[in-house]
Formats: structure tokens, sequence, C-alpha cells
């Protein structure tokens, strides 16, 4: 293959191009696909499907680039990262008709006319097009209108001539050189070059006074004063800052959110973020060079200067890569890279609001990515005591199910062995019934265990769950600082503190659990200590009920009366059989 720029081919055995690339070197490039230290398993895939190979030599880098955007869009490879293309946001269309309309759509159709945008923020497409429509009424009819019918008088004015939306240049009322430059002032508009525009405005208006025609100056002083309304709005950078391209990706597993900012004269007048499915975990380097020709052609932009936050070997003729560290631009690409982050975020709850599901695997998958766990922890168990000096002693343990409490597995359990308050004997005595109990039902066993407390009570399980029980399953630990106010994630032996934010939706989780698990406990411990106040004696006599108890107290009222009642007496109440046993239980001495 020749040592020259160029794009490249990739057919499988059936004919189909499956992959296209380009390249600065084609030789290199190509031959890089199959060196057998080539690490990637999707690239190895690739590989094994190639059956042919054509290539198409060009003059420059660049224009490899552009062949290649130009390729993928054509045949669509099964191989090459996959453009979301925004179809469903809108555009505004100027169209090519004699007299030209100018509209908004979710149909592009180049035949038709020139399109700018997609606008993502629809209220901001709205607000462009109510300027141009105040400054320069455009017609809204969709009469088609020719040069020929205008000046023989074929046409009428219709209502929106009569309130003033219109200046009637179908009938001549507006001279068609008017009305082109409305429309070329418009472009520039949607361009982002106000203050051309205003430029232009100011001029005219100085011009139109000094020949003393004050009311066609009042008007163009209207359209001035609209314009200068409407860029008050827009986001002003820096007035030194004109006709730049700002980049900024944003990576996920599968695909990268590409944000892209046009700037003119000092102001934000475009801001677009693209999806790109990866399929050959493709670096942020070739997603930039990619999105690069795509937004600029898309958004027709011909910036001299783009920023971007990171190098990336591209060479465009005439154009000047800028990777800003502080200033105006750093803050331009923060901005970028700010709404490449929203509009991931957005995305990703509109995805879990149409499938909850995705939300749960989303968050098991950072939880086992965060601990290196083997597979992700499905199953998650977190054990919590309750006593008061050793009294009423009680431990639970609470049982998560792809992140989402399953309260039909909450276990309760009294402490048997350990007398005194000893948590860590507790914890280490309810962790090893519970398990050598599943494991003699041949129950799963779970695939995280999260302690409620740090080093020792972690320890303690691990004694159980590892030297006891012999079964190897992760165990996590979540611990508390000085306010007592949960605030590490601690896992492995020795411990160590896990990277995670407090504030993140997987540490929410977490602390949810380990407040569910105290929650369970504490009822059950309430529960245990109520049943204990409330004891009497008649619950010591065998063969008497909690119902034959409150039968006899509600009628005598205290155990005492009971002692001292007659036999006849309690006959009447519970009846013969059960009342000899009470008579007899208070009497037998």
């Amino acid at each position: 293959m020749p040592e020259k720029p160029g794009s490249y081919q990739y057919y499988d055995s059936e004919g189909t191009i499956i992959y296209v690339g380009k390249a600065k070197n084609l030789k290199s490039r190509v031959s890089s696909y199959f060196h057998t230290e080539v690490d990637r398993f999707k690239t190895k895939v690739l590989v094994s499907k190639i059956h042919d190979i054509s290539y198409t030599v060009v003059n420059t880098e660049e224009d490899a680039l552009l062949l290649e955007n130009a390729l993928i869009k054509k045949y669509n490879p099964r191989y090459n990262v996959l453009l979301k293309d925004g179809k469903t946001y809108p555009s505004i269309c100027i169209t090519k008709e004699y007299l030209p309309r100018i509209f908004s759509t979710r149909t592009i159709n180049k035949k038709l006319g020139t399109y700018y945008g997609p606008y993502s923020h629809v209220g901001g497409m709205h607000a462009v097009l109510e300027l141009i429509n105040k400054m320069y009424h455009p017609r809204t009819c969709k009469h088609p209108f020719t040069k020929e019918g205008v000046e023989q008088g074929k046409y009428q004015v219709c209502l929106e001539y009569h309130i003033k939306n219109c200046a009637g240049p179908c009938v001549g009322k507006q001279s068609l050189e008017d009305y082109q430059k409305n429309i070329t002032q418009a472009r520039e508009i949607l361009k982002g070059n106000t203050r051309e525009v205003q430029r232009e405005l100011r001029d005219e208006m100085m011009k139109l006074s000094e020949e003393l025609r004050f009311e066609e100056a009042e008007e163009v002083k209207r359209k001035y004063l609209l314009i200068e309304q409407f860029a008050a709005k827009s986001e002003v950078v820096s007035h030194t800052i004109d006709n730049v391209d700002v980049l900024s990706i944003t990576n996920d597993e599968k695909i990268a959110f590409v944000n892209y900012i046009h700037v003119s004269n000092g102001q934000i007048n475009q801001s677009f973020t693209f999806e790109y499915k990866k399929k050959l975990e493709e670096t942020d380097e070739e997603l930039l060079q990619l999105a690069i020709v795509e937004m600029r052609e898309r958004f027709q932009s011909n910036a001299k200067e783009i920023i971007l936050p990171q190098e990336i070997d591209l060479n465009m003729e005439g154009v000047t890569i800028t990777v800003p560290q502080r200033g105006d631009k750093k803050k331009l690409l923060d901005l970028s890279l700010m709404n490449g982050k929203q509009y991931k975020f957005d995305r990703l709850k509109q995805a879990e609001k149409l499938n909850p599901e995705q939300k749960q695997v989303r968050l098991m998958k950072e939880l086992q990515d965060a601990l290196h766990l083997e597979k992700m922890p499905y199953q998650i168990e977190c054990f919590d005591n309750s006593n008061i000096s050793g009294t009423d002693a009680v431990a639970a343990c609470v049982v998560f199910k792809k992140m989402k409490p399953s309260k039909q597995d909450y276990r309760k359990y009294n402490i048997k062995t350990v007398v005194g308050p000893d948590d860590y004997a507790s914890m280490k005595e309810v962790v090893y019934r519970r398990y050598k109990r599943l494991l003699e039902e041949e129950q799963p066993l779970p695939d995280l265990i999260v302690a409620d407390g740090g080093k020792g009570q972690m320890e303690v399980i691990r004694q159980a769950v590892q030297d006891e029980l012999g079964q190897d399953i992760p165990i996590a630990g979540l611990a508390k600082n000085d306010r007592h106010r949960t605030n590490e994630l601690l896992y492995g032996f020795p411990p160590r503190v896990v990277g995670l934010k407090t504030n993140s939706e997987l540490f929410r989780v977490l602390t949810q659990l380990q407040d569910e698990v105290h929650r369970f406990a504490i009822t059950f411990h309430r529960e245990k200590r109520s049943k204990h106040a409330l004891h009497s004696e008649l619950d010591d006599i065998k063969g008497i009920g909690p119902k034959t108890r409150d039968e006899l107290l509600n009628a005598l009222k205290s155990v005492k009366r009971i002692r001292v009642a007659e036999l006849a007496t309690l006959e009447g109440i519970i009846g013969a059989s059960k009342a000899g046993i009470v008579y007899q239980h208070f009497h037998h001495n």
C-alpha cells in the first residue's frame, strides 16, 4: 500500500463494507491491524472478518478525514462509530425560493434550502425566529411565487399584509432587493453574527438621518434595538474571542457524548451535544477527530481556531488547535464540558425512567467496579445488633436484591450464646447461624456482605464466614465519623477506604441499606422489650394462652384479684377446665 494519506475500506466475505478508516500513512496504519500484539478484543474480531481491502489516496490528512466521514455516512459500516445525528431536534430553514421563507422544521432536505441548527434548546430557536419575524417580516405563505408572476401582477396580498406581518413583496409593495437584503441579514443572525448586523443597521440609520429621512431611520432604529436586546440575552464570553469552535467529550462505557459550541463576536450562538455509539473501544482522540469534521460540516463553520480538552494528531490547513489551561478559553471549554455532562445525565435519567431495571443494573455495575468484585452484587446482606446493657439482645439481617429491599428475605435473631453487651460476639454468632443454615438448606449465599460498622465488625464477620464456615464472600463496611454519620465505605483485609463520593447515588443506596437494617433491628428489639414489660404470672401457667389471660384480666383487672378469686368465679369467666388449672396454680401450696 502507498505511504500516503487517504481512506481505507475493509470488506467482509460478501463484499459489504464493514469498516472505513483514515490515515496519514495508509501502509503503516492498515498494517497495524494485523500485528500480533493488537490488544483490543473488538479489533481482533474486526480483523477476523476482513476478506478484502480497498483504499483511496488523497492530498492531505484533512481530505482523508473528510472522505472517511462521507463514506461512513454513505455505507454506515458495522464496526464504525455510530453517530446519533439528533434528527429529532428542530432546525431553521431558509428556502431557495424566489421569495425565501424562514421556518423551523425537523425534516432536512438540502434541495429545499439552507439549514441552521439543530437546536437542542427549542426555546432558544423560537427566540431567534421571533426576532427575525419582528425585524424583517418574511413571508409565511407557501405560495410558489415567480419573478414573472410578481411583475405581471398575478398575485394578491393576504391577511398577513393587512395585519402588518408581511410587507407584500408578492405584489411589489416591497422590492425584491429590500426583501433579499433582509434575508441576508437574517442569515447573519442565524450564524451568530449579530454585531455585524448591528453595525450595518447603525450605519444605515445614520445615513438616513443625515438625508432627513427620519421615518425610515426610525424603522431601522427599531430593528437595531430589537437585535441589541436579543444580543444582551446571549452568553457573552469575551469580545476578543471571535469565530471559534469548542469541543469537549464525556465518556460512558458504550457511548461518548461530544458537545459542540460555536462562538462568534464574543457570543455563544450554537451549542449542541452529539452521541457516538462506540464499536471498537475508540479513543477520545479518534472520536474528537470524527466530531470536528462532522460538526464543522453540519454547522457550516469556518472557524480558524478549535478549542479542545486535549492535544490530537490532526493537521487542518489554516486551523489552530488550542488546549487552554486558564482564562476565557478555559471557561468556554469548562462550559462545553458541563453541557456534555448534563446531556449525559439527562439521557441516563430518561432511559432509567423508561426502564427502571437499567438504573439498578448500573448501580450494581458501579459497586462491582468500585470494589473490583468478580461478579455483580445481585444479593447484598447487612447485619445489625440491638440491646440495652445486654438485655433483650437481638440482631437483624436485611437483604437487598438488585439494589432494592427484599423484605420477604429479612430475618430476626435472638442472641443465644452471648451474655452481656458484646456487639462483636453477637455479630459473629448471628452471621455464623445465618450462613450455616443457608449452607445446610443449600440456599444461595449473598454476593456481598455489608457490615454496619468499621474494621472490627468486618473482622468478626470474616472470622465467621471464612475461618469457621470456609466461604469466600466479599465483605464491606460502612464506617461513621465523629458526628456518627456514615462517611466511608471500607473493603478488603486489611480494610481500605473505597473512593466513593458520599453524595453519589450509589453511596445513598448503601446508606439506605444501613438505615433499613437499623430500623428492622430496633423495631424487633422494641417488640421484645414490650413483651417483656407486659409479661405477667399468667404467662407462666402451662395450658393458659394469651386469649385466656386477656379474658381474666379484662374481667378481674389484676393478677392479685385473680389469685384470690373463688373457683366458681373463675369458671364463670373461662370455663371449668381452664379455671381449674388457674386455681390450682395459685393454690397448689
